[in-house]
């Protein structure tokens, strides 16, 4: 069987910027780039045409190569032209994207063209500096010439002048070209790029460089020290990410506890009962299984991954997120056999979400590693009384047995109705945690026979006083992370004792988002 799905669990961790906000980070930089504007409206274009005499050239803003073959980069030779270019690209569909900037730029005489492009060798592991003295289009297929950066000395400039010089530029073109090379890997190095791309570099009859193009890609894990790029969601994706997507995004960008990442393979899913929601762990295992469900007819709806070992708390919360899409007909989670992850983390998570959502429809869970067999039964116990059965296998039981049973356990007819998510108030005795709020209903606890939670949460968070539990340890090393949100103390009293612990994780967004499903707006892309 082959993995079809290799693109999703495959995914790459970048942020790409638009070619506008590149090309400003160049100019700070101290590298030329053409006269220009970025509009997102024609009142806007109005407001600037007298900044720049045609002829111009406007270019969609678009994470797409190839953009002039696919009619998004046109030519304007008048104001009116201008009006009418612009006017035409604000809004078309490029692919997948919706054009909704346009940068306009004074239009360049061009007598050579080079590309300069700095990537990251994950082989190596170092930064590769790659140029050609002819740009455009094909530069893959061409190849050029390269230098392997040492970090320690960074891109010494004698090196970029005997790369260019190999390459055919003498004189002036030479020098000005390699000035602006050089300043590109210190660019890189700032904004944490993964990849910098400059095609082409425009040399003029007066030999100066320009940079006319330009591709930047930031490493997901550096995100968070450059608020200033504004980035939504730190994936390199065919297409805008979905208001799902971004709300997703939001928790994989607050924890650093495991991965969560998650993909909508479609956004509206038809309510034919043909697609699956899918929870992956680890990418090979991954695709296997979601091949495993597609063999039995079924369509996949999103892809999630949750590995690394993530808490029971962020394992909830991509369990709501995959909920929240209307029309899936069945849930399947499963994954690689992970050795180093806690499967009972997920089984807790799981059973937090399925509980909380009241699960209607099917799910059959695989989970392969430490403590699975814990994990099943975790599953089987507290998951009797919603309205849908809840299976759980392990590493042993093949993908293709669990596809084929979930199959078996769908009932004709019934899809999943996304329903209003709301928190649950808190009880009075409350403290802090890292992603939420552990609070205790001091007056349940009387007629607790056991005080069973304080040996549940193996952490040691808790103890008792006055025959109650409360906070064992610091309170500000339990916000930071002391406590693993394991949900361990909330599942042993809910089922065990008198209910009297409630565990309030907040998906920021996720409310708004299923309140206008449960209305009936389902134009949710951002």
């Amino acid at each position: 069987m082959g993995c079809r799905f290799k693109s999703y669990a495959g995914y790459k961790r970048l942020a790409r910027l638009y070619e506008y906000q590149a090309k400003e980070i160049l100019s700070r930089s101290g590298i030329r780039i053409p006269k220009g504007f970025v509009i997102n409206s024609l009142e806007e274009l109005e407001s600037k045409l007298d900044d720049l005499e045609p002829p111009v050239v406007l270019k969609a803003q678009v994470w797409l190569t190839g953009r002039k073959d696919l009619n998004g980069i046109r030519f304007a030779n008048t104001k009116d032209e201008v009006i009418r270019e612009a006017k035409d690209l604000l809004g078309i569909k490029l692919k997948k994207f919706t054009v909704e900037k346009v940068l306009i730029e004074e239009r360049i005489t061009i007598k050579q063209e080079c590309f300069a492009g700095l990537m990251i060798d994950d082989g190596r592991k170092r930064p590769l500096l790659i140029f050609s003295a002819a740009g455009g289009t094909g530069i893959e297929e061409r190849g050029g010439r390269t230098i392997l950066i040492d970090p320690s000395t960074g891109l010494e400039k004698h090196k970029v002048v005997g790369l260019l010089k190999e390459g055919g530029l003498t004189g002036k073109t030479l020098i000005r070209t390699a000035d602006l090379v050089s300043k590109l890997y210190p660019i890189m190095k700032r904004y944490d790029a993964r990849s910098l791309e400059v095609n082409p570099i425009a040399i003029t009859d007066e030999g100066i460089a320009i940079a006319l193009d330009c591709h930047m890609a930031i490493d997901d894990y550096a995100v968070y020290r450059h608020p200033e790029l504004k980035i939504e969601v730190a994936r390199e994706f065919d297409r805008p990410p979905t208001e799902l997507e971004r709300i997703a995004y939001k928790v994989e960008s607050k924890d650093y506890r495991g991965t969560f990442y998650f993909f909508q393979v479609v956004e509206d899913v038809p309510a034919d009962g043909a697609y699956i929601g899918f929870h992956g762990a680890g990418g090979g295992g991954s695709m296997f299984s979601m091949d495993a469900v597609t063999a039995q007819g079924y369509q996949i709806a999103n892809f999630c991954d949750t590995s690394g070992n993530p808490p029971a708390s962020k394992v909830y919360r991509a369990a709501r997120i995959i909920l929240s899409q209307p029309n899936i007909s069945g849930y399947f989670a499963s994954g690689s056999g992970v050795a180093s992850q806690e499967q009972v983390q997920s089984a807790r998570g799981l059973v937090k979400a399925f509980l909380e959502e009241n699960l209607s429809i099917p799910a059959v869970i695989r989970l392969g590693g430490n403590m699975e067999e814990e994990a099943v039964r975790i599953l089987k116990t507290y998951l009797t009384d919603i309205p849908a059965p809840v299976e759980g296998y392990g590493k042993d039981d093949p993908p293709d047995l669990c596809a084929l049973r979930l199959k078996e356990l769908i009932r004709p007819g019934t899809i999943h109705q996304v329903s209003r998510f709301t928190l649950p108030e808190p009880f009075p005795y409350r403290f802090e945690t890292f992603s939420g709020l552990i609070s205790i209903d001091h007056q349940r606890c009387r007629n607790c026979q056991s005080r069973g939670c304080i040996e549940a949460c193996r952490y040691q968070i808790l103890k008792l006083e006055d025959q109650r539990p409360v906070l064992a340890q610091d309170p500000a090393a339990v916000k930071k992370g002391r406590c693993p949100e394991c949900l361990a103390c909330e599942l042993f009293c809910r089922f065990h004792e008198q209910d009297a612990i409630r565990i309030i994780l907040p998906i920021p967004g996720l409310e708004a988002y299923r309140q206008r499903l449960s209305d009936g707006d389902h134009h949710r892309q951002g």
